[in-house]
């Protein structure tokens, strides 16, 4: 076993962090950073959106967000002292033009000077919360320039990015073989494979056991921008969903998330330790797996148990 994957054993296997050279410790810092940078900007969009809610400003009721190049205009402009739900509708901008009918009404509030006060002092926040995340973005992207070659393997996975991909070599290196023998490790230390709770012959449960708290949110991100793309990995993602009871139950749906994000981590794994960039397996991949006549047979044997008369032709020459 290597030295290096001692040293992260040592470390404990599923809260610890194996020891990055100097160059990827300084990536990892500047990238946790960025995350802490990003969730407090939607916490302050959050406050916003409450400010607006006292007020009896609507926006968010009739927009994806408020957060956007239309919602700040109307926001500046009810600051300004706009109060006409009219006339700030008519700064909508892009496809938001199309609501401006639903706007108008969600535009007419109690919004005061107090309000202004609020949204003014949230505003001004955000827009330095956007510096700062401007200067990290800037600043991570100089400092992976020795990593290019790895990052850019990994962008050749669906759902990974130039800032994922950065994030998941800040975690786990480049020379993931050295500290950890293989995917499954790797999966066990990040946390992304089921629990083995088993007692006296009995499995308990397979709640995951706990790992690397800061890679954990990167690679389930990633997977949910993963299963948009046709592929291996959304077929894997329906599959698993239809297994556990279909997209109208949001449990199906995230446990579905989880088998994908730890077939992503596995796949970091070998993309990292061969070098090679992935090569996806298609959306076909499971039918492939199938039986022709299992399949007819079990196909048949439904019908049949609906009540119908199956008879099967010969195909054609």
């Amino acid at each position: 076993m290597p030295s290096g994957w001692r040293s992260c054993w040592s470390a404990g296997c599923c809260g610890g962090s194996f020891i990055p050279p100097a160059g990827i410790k300084a990536v990892r810092d500047v990238i946790r950073y960025r995350a802490k940078i990003a969730r407090q900007r939607v916490s302050e969009i959050a406050r916003l959106g409450d400010v607006l809610q006292d007020a009896g400003i609507k926006i968010d009721s009739v927009a994806s967000s408020i957060a956007t190049k239309s919602g700040r205009a109307m926001i500046e402009a009810l600051i300004d002292g706009e109060r006409r739900g009219a006339v700030l509708a008519d700064l909508a901008k892009g496809k938001m033009r199309a609501k401006i009918a639903d706007l108008s009404m969600a535009l007419e509030g109690r919004f005061d000077d107090h309000h202004a006060l609020m949204c003014r002092l949230h505003l001004d926040y955000l827009d330095h919360l956007d510096q700062m995340l401007a200067i990290l973005d800037g600043q991570t992207e100089a400092m992976m320039e020795p990593f290019r070659a790895a990052r850019d393997l990994l962008m050749t996975i669906p759902g990974l990015g130039p800032l994922s991909a950065a994030a998941v070599i800040s975690e786990i290196g480049t020379d993931v073989a050295e500290f950890f023998p293989d995917a499954a490790h790797l999966a066990s230390w990040a946390g992304l494979c089921p629990g083995n709770h088993e007692s006296a012959g009995k499995r308990h449960h397979g709640r995951r056991r706990p790992g690397n708290q800061h890679l954990q949110p990167v690679v389930v991100e990633c997977a949910w921008s993963a299963v948009r793309h046709d592929g291996y990995l959304k077929a894997l993602y329906h599959r698993h969903v239809m297994k556990w009871g279909g997209y109208r139950t949001p449990a199906a749906k995230n446990k579905a998330i989880m088998v994908v994000a730890h077939a992503l981590i596995v796949t970091f794994w070998h993309v990292l330790a061969t070098g090679k960039p992935y090569a996806d397996l298609g959306t076909d991949y499971f039918t492939r797996q199938q039986d022709p006549d299992r399949e007819a047979r079990r196909l048949i044997a439904r019908l049949q148990a609906l009540g119908h008369q199956v008879t099967l032709d010969a195909p054609a020459a």
